[in-house]
């Protein structure tokens, strides 16, 4: 008996834009699925059914999720409600496993001969008679029958490849590598193949009937950049490429521009608010490049706001007044130099460190233990005071006046 899940050809004979509608038919279902695994699923349907694939695939998914596996279950009878609490609960991972396992075990079709056999009558039997004429005769005939087959059968031409791996390693001297000449390889078949999905027009994003697509495509995109390069993959441009000009405005067609620039806005400001008016912090978190978020701040308008908020944290931190914070901040070079305030932080703390070294100065006798009589004093850790002198170049000048003003010894 047959099992509903044993292949009925293989994958790599799936016709393409079959597999490109189940493909899509699954991300409208919630479950999207690898180009492979798309394939070893219609591999268990015979190429009589591809027209009620495509049935199916052209209207809307009536339960969700449904993967590959779960839209063949259907095509054979199963409730569409029922095939995604299968495809929810793991019964088609069991059967895509199912599958390969039964694939492994049905024993491939015997290769077909390279050199035909041509039927030739039978040898004479020898005579009784022992004279040994009987024998000869026989072998005479073999050897003209192997010289028949030889003669007939084709010719294999030696390739440039074969002659160059052919060559004796004993002509070689000892160390040299043999230099092999490769062929290319030919491409993935069967369950490693990759389909890419051809991209549609322009004019389908412009159509009514894509505004639901282009309204989930929003929720997951944080801006117009991200939701560039997703729909980049899918569409074509009006004059090629898909570009930001294009997309803005078919955005603006459906109305729904709008309301994704507010939210644009608010995850940019709030992105500058969490990362304390670092741009480089900003552009990492939202995954663009200076230049893109540059060009989102003046599209979205919001310079102003923007240098708002990195003026505020500037603000706050020249003028923090907690001696471990601000040597914190010394160590953050990327981020001063960020706001634009690193010289101008350095500056001040370096007088504020002269004028509290200048009041333990007299009883110290080495730089350690005057970085370690300013921190106690102070509340702050001895070892990034002693950094800080490295960093600003007070230590060298410490460690002369310290030696300037110990006792001179007596012999």
């Amino acid at each position: 008996m047959t099992s509903p899940w044993q292949r009925r050809r293989q994958p790599d004979d799936v016709p393409t834009p079959v597999a490109v509608a189940v493909s899509d038919f699954c991300r409208r279902a919630k479950s999207p699925a690898p180009a492979p695994e798309v394939r070893e699923a219609l591999a268990l349907l015979a190429e009589d059914d591809d027209f009620r694939v495509r049935a199916l695939t052209d209207a809307e998914p009536e339960a969700s999720p449904l993967g590959p596996f779960a839209v063949v279950d259907i095509l054979r009878g199963t409730a569409p409600a029922l095939a995604a609490q299968r495809q929810a609960c793991g019964f088609y991972d069991v059967a895509r496993e199912l599958a390969h396992v039964r694939e492994e075990k049905t024993p491939p079709p015997a290769p077909a001969p390279t050199v035909p056999v041509f039927a030739t009558p039978p040898a004479p039997a020898a005579s009784e008679d022992g004279d040994g004429k009987a024998g000869k005769k026989a072998g005479k005939a073999a050897k003209q029958e192997a010289a028949v087959q030889e003669r007939i059968a084709p010719k294999k031409r030696a390739t440039p490849e074969a002659d160059a791996t052919s060559a004796a390693p004993q002509d070689l001297d000892e160390g040299e590598e043999l230099g092999f000449l490769r062929r290319d390889l030919p491409r993935p078949r069967g369950r490693f193949t990759r389909v890419e999905a051809p991209r549609s027009s322009f004019m389908e994003l412009t159509r009514l009937g894509t505004k639901p697509a282009l309204e989930a495509a929003l929720e997951g995109a944080e801006h117009r950049f991200a939701l560039l390069r997703n729909l980049s993959q899918r569409y074509n441009g009006s004059r090629g490429e898909l570009t930001l000009v294009d997309l803005e405005n078919v955005l603006k067609d459906h109305g729904l521009l709008e309301g994704f620039t507010d939210k644009e806005k608010r995850q940019v400001l709030a992105a500058y608010s969490d990362q304390r008016g670092a741009s480089g912090r900003v552009g990492w978190s939202l995954g663009l490049s200076p230049s893109e978020l540059q060009r989102l701040v003046a599209v979205l308008g919001l310079e102003e706001e923007v240098e708002a908020l990195r003026e505020r944290f500037r603000r706050e931190a020249l003028a923090t007044s907690h001696l471990t914070h601000r040597l914190d901040l010394l160590g953050r070079e990327k981020y001063l130099a960020d706001l634009g305030i690193q010289r101008k932080f350095s500056d001040s703390l370096r007088k504020e460190l002269e004028r509290l070294v200048a009041d333990e100065l007299p009883d110290a006798t080495e730089i350690h233990g005057l970085a370690e009589a300013v921190g106690r004093k102070h509340g702050a850790p001895a070892e990034l005071v002693f950094r800080a002198f490295e960093r600003l170049g007070l230590a060298e000048g410490l460690r002369k006046r310290l030696l300037a003003g110990a006792p001179q010894s007596t012999p």
